[in-house]
C-alpha cells in the first residue's frame, strides 16, 4: 500500500533527525528496533484497529528497552531507553492515527481533510500574527506565537473544517468547526511541543532533509 510507504518513510524520516538532533545531549537512540517497530505499529492499525496500534506500540516500547539494555547498564542506558521510549509515543504512535483515519472506507477524504486542517490552522495563525500580532502566546517557548494569531488560526480552520466537512464527509457544518477548534488546539500543542525540544537541544531546525524548510519533524510537528 503506497500510503502506508508514505507514512512509514515520514515516520522513518522523522525518528533519523531525532536521534542525529538528541547527540547533542549524549543520548543514543536504538534506530533499528525503532524503524522495525515504526513499520509494525503503522501496519497493525491499518489492518487491524486501536486494540492492534496499542499492542504493537507496547511491544515496541518493550523491545527498544530491551534492545538498549543488551548493550549495557547504567545511567546513559536508562536515559536512552526512556528517550527511545518517548521516540516510539512521539512519532510512530502518533503516526498510527493517521492509519486508522486511512483504514477508513472514507480514509482518503479524512485524511486529506485532517492535514488542510493543520495547515489551515498554520497559515491562518501566521497570516494574523503578522498583521495583528502583539500579545505573545508563549513567550519563553516560541516568542513569535501571538494570540491574535491563536484567533486567525481558529477563523480559518473552523472554516475550513465546516467547508471541507460538508462536501468532502457528507457531515453537518458545526461538526467541521468543532474539528476546527480541535485541530488549532493539537496543532498549537505540537507546535509548542517540539519548540520545547529545539529549545532544550539548541537547534533551530530539527533537520535538514527538507531545504528551506528544516527537517521532516519541522513540516509534521502540528500533525
Amino acid at each position: 500500500n503506497a500510503e502506508i510507504g508514505f507514512v512509514a518513510l515520514a515516520c522513518g524520516a522523522a525518528l533519523w533527525e531525532l536521534a542525529h538532533a538528541v547527540r547533542r545531549r549524549g543520548i543514543s537512540l536504538p534506530l533499528t528496533p525503532l524503524l522495525v517497530g515504526t513499520v509494525g505499529i503503522l501496519v497493525s492499525a491499518y489492518t487491524s484497529g486501536p486494540e492492534a496500534l496499542l499492542v504493537a506500540f507496547l511491544l515496541t516500547a518493550g523491545g527498544v528497552v530491551v534492545w538498549r539494555a543488551l548493550d549495557g547498564s547504567g545511567p546513559e542506558a536508562l536515559r536512552d531507553a526512556a528517550t527511545a521510549t518517548f521516540a516510539t509515543a512521539y512519532i510512530p504512535f502518533m503516526g498510527g492515527f493517521v492509519m486508522l483515519m486511512l483504514a477508513a472506507p472514507d480514509g482518503v477524504a479524512r485524511v486529506a481533510l485532517f492535514i488542510l486542517l493543520s495547515v489551515a490552522s498554520d497559515t491562518g495563525g501566521y497570516i494574523a500574527g503578522v498583521l495583528l500580532g502583539k500579545h505573545p502566546l508563549a513567550p519563553t517557548v516560541s516568542p513569535k506565537k501571538t494570540w491574535e494569531g491563536m484567533a486567525g488560526s481558529l477563523l480559518l480552520a473552523c472554516a475550513v473544517g465546516a467547508t471541507g466537512i460538508s462536501f468532502a464527509l457528507d457531515a453537518p457544518w458545526y461538526v467541521g468547526v468543532g474539528l476546527g477548534v480541535a485541530a488549532v488546539l493539537t496543532s498549537t500543542l505540537g507546535d509548542l511541543s517540539e519548540s520545547l525540544l529545539k529549545r532544550d537541544l539548541e537547534l533551530k531546525d530539527m533537520g535538514t532533509l527538507l531545504p528551506g524548510h528544516g527537517g521532516v519533524l519541522d513540516r509534521i510537528d502540528s500533525m
